[in-house]
């Protein structure tokens, strides 16, 4: 099974590849997984990225492509590969096309996880985690229950990402809209694209998945 998870940061994309992992037995592969992995290889794609990672620049559609296409062709993606975060752009899928007919492959479905953007950036905004053993915790939604001390480890510093903040995740958002949004009707034109209610709790999302994916469980 080889699937495209699509939907804004904040969506909950990671917590459902996860899942679509452990149920098929298939890798989720996120561009920061695949682009650490490649340098950890040394492969001559890694070494490349590497370089260009190092003199602080943008890693190229071209590379990360490349990447992509050393990744599918691992051995563990034999049965099927869920992707987090890539394609971004349109170029990318169609890249992504390209590599999958090589090869005599095509996506199963695309799953959009829809959200409603203002909710999404009170989601994130709101978040902190304990600073020694990370439990996360939300300003509004998962508070400790004991103000100020980890419900897990006891400790009582937390933190917060520098770019969970309203002005970053809109900026996120944005991107997102511009750049990624369109690859929603390129795949709806194929009949691939199934909507989730990512509004929903996690189980529900999880649930509403399965049933898209499997259709006699509903």
């Amino acid at each position: 099974m080889r699937l495209i998870l699509l939907g804004p940061p904040g969506a909950g994309k990671g917590t459902q590849a996860a899942w679509l992992r452990d149920r098929y037995g298939i890798p989720q592969l996120s561009t920061g997984e695949m682009l650490r992995a490649a340098v950890a290889r040394g492969s001559e794609i890694g070494r490349e990225a590497k370089a260009v990672m190092e003199a602080g620049q943008l890693v190229s559609d071209e590379i990360i492509n490349r990447i992509v296409a050393e990744r599918i062709d691992e051995p563990d993606c034999a049965p099927g590969f869920v992707l987090d975060g890539y394609p971004r752009t349109l170029a990318q899928a169609e890249a992504l096309d390209a590599m999958l007919a090589e090869r005599g492959l095509a996506l199963d479905a695309v799953i959009e996880i829809k959200v409603d953007p203002a909710v999404l950036v009170e989601r994130i905004s709101g978040r902190f985690a304990c600073a020694r053993c990370g439990e996360g915790y939300h300003d509004t939604f998962k508070r400790p229950k004991v103000e100020g001390v980890c419900d897990v480890c006891g400790a009582t510093e937390f933190v917060r990402r520098k770019d969970d903040n309203a002005e970053t995740v809109r900026a996120r958002l944005d991107a997102y809209a511009a750049q990624t949004a369109p690859l929603l009707p390129y795949y709806a034109a194929r009949g691939l694209v199934r909507e989730v209610d990512g509004m929903a709790p996690i189980e529900q999302v999880t649930a509403a998945i399965q049933r898209v994916l499997e259709p006699k469980s509903r």
